[in-house]
């Protein structure tokens, strides 16, 4: 990894900062000239109201999502790092790609407040992605797989939100059943048939499980600002928020219940509560910003929280030794079956909606059913499509990139030291015994030693 990790950083940079001389530039509420040419107050300025939501996301992708995969008790080191790694890689890439799908102005990017955080939206499929391989892949793979992903990415999002009209503030079906599905592709076709050899570090202790934990507090407290973050102005940014915060909250204690339920001894799994606790935030994502209800919500996440339990519980062991998906973390219990959840009712909410229920408000969350163009049941199955369209990107794309990262020259891990921090990381205590000097003696003189002493 000297030559292999400095290349491929130095030249994914060069070639980025390349692409932003040359296309990127500031948008008009945050170029001097143009902010300034018209009359208005600064306060008005978007940056006030999206940047505070900015934050949480930023938040959840560098702390949340990095510290939820520390729980291997040897990896660590890894779990933050790459994770910081492939994060800052991907949000410049995405700027780029969503950039040239969505914000094209006479063959210029233009950047703000509101496509960093979308940049983030991005950064975090990527790293859904990146918890169903992780400990198998070394940081060259993750940043080829980084650069792929958010390419694909970039087009599931533009054919479903702006060729299809679909709605999906929260990303149910751009960021997490995407980011799940593409990994568990991925992970797939990188199978190990004999990761065994290394499962005895496949497995967390007491400090790596708390450390975990602190990555689910962080994703639970901020996530009615990640599902909330580019909603309209307004009652429909208020409204995504609630939803969230009770979808949360109704999945925590099913999440708490069934965990029990489910242990032959009635004990609590650490795994279920750092994980399948968030899960109703996924599925909350589609429906968060629509007249879904606090009831409504709450029966969501209740959902959410039972179906991802069971998902670690039942699912995950049948999809490794059957379908030999080696899913690290369970991002199918977390994100996949909680976005397809999320999807779902997206569409039925969807198909539900009528002027007496919204309002006016029907212009920001459904702007084509209140222009006529067509009706709420229309647009029910355009959610519907959505979903078949971006697990059918996600499955083929996954495929696809799977076999990319089988080449040789990626440098993955060997079977037998598969989560492992020592791998790519100087770690502390280790590197005395590394660097201690070793005494060579000759055969005759190892005869004169005391055997007990050899």
């Amino acid at each position: 990894m000297r030559l292999k990790l400095p290349i491929i950083c130095f030249i994914l940079e060069i070639i980025l900062i390349i692409l932003f001389g040359a296309i990127v530039q500031y948008n008009d509420e945050t170029d001097a000239r143009q902010w300034h040419s018209n009359n208005h107050s600064d306060y008005e300025n978007d940056f006030y109201y999206r940047y505070p939501s900015f934050q949480d996301v930023h938040v959840m992708i560098f702390i949340g999502f990095g510290f939820l995969m520390t729980f291997l008790q040897r990896y660590g080191f890894s779990s933050v790092g790459f994770n910081f790694l492939i994060a800052a890689f991907a949000l410049q890439w995405a700027t780029l790609m969503q950039g040239f799908f969505h914000g094209l102005h006479g063959g210029k990017i233009h950047i703000g407040v509101e496509s960093m955080i979308n940049a983030d939206f991005c950064t975090g499929s990527v790293l859904i992605s990146f918890g169903a391989v992780l400990g198998k892949t070394s940081p060259v793979q993750l940043l080829v797989m980084a650069m792929f992903e958010v390419t694909l990415f970039a087009v599931n999002e533009f054919i479903l939100l702006t060729l299809l009209g679909t709605k999906d503030a929260g990303g149910s079906m751009t960021i997490h059943t995407f980011g799940a599905y593409f990994g568990l592709m991925v992970t797939r076709i990188l199978y190990r048939p004999n990761l065994h050899k290394s499962q005895d570090k496949n497995s967390s202790v007491y400090h790596s499980d708390l450390f975990a934990m602190i990555g689910t507090i962080y994703l639970w407290m901020f996530w009615p600002s990640f599902n909330s973050a580019i909603t309209a102005h307004g009652d429909d940014q208020h409204r995504t928020a609630l939803n969230t915060y009770y979808s949360l909250a109704a999945c925590t204690l099913a999440t708490y219940g069934m965990s029990a339920l489910t242990a032959h001894d009635g004990k609590l799994d650490m795994v279920h509560i750092q994980n399948a606790a968030l899960a109703g935030g996924v599925a909350a994502g589609t429906a968060g910003e629509m007249m879904l209800t606090p009831c409504g919500s709450m029966i969501v996440g209740f959902l959410a929280g039972i179906i991802s339990v069971l998902g670690y519980k039942y699912l995950s062991p049948i999809l490794e030794t059957k379908l030999k998906i080696q899913d690290t973390c369970g991002v199918h219990n977390l994100h996949g079956m909680p976005g397809v959840l999320g999807a779902i009712v997206g569409a039925v909410t969807a198909a539900v909606a009528t002027t007496d229920v919204y309002g006016k408000g029907m212009d920001d969350v459904f702007p084509k059913v209140a222009s006529g163009e067509f009706d709420a049941t229309y647009q029910g199955g355009v959610q519907a499509i959505s979903l078949g369209v971006t697990l059918g990107i996600a499955l083929l794309g996954g495929l696809i990139v799977g076999f990319i990262l089988k080449l040789p020259i990626f440098g993955a891990p060997p079977d037998t030291i598969c989560f492992e921090d020592s791998i790519y990381w100087e770690v502390p205590g280790e590197e005395a015994a590394h660097d201690s000097p070793m005494t060579v003696v000759s055969p005759e003189e190892a005869k004169q030693l005391n055997p007990e002493t050899v």
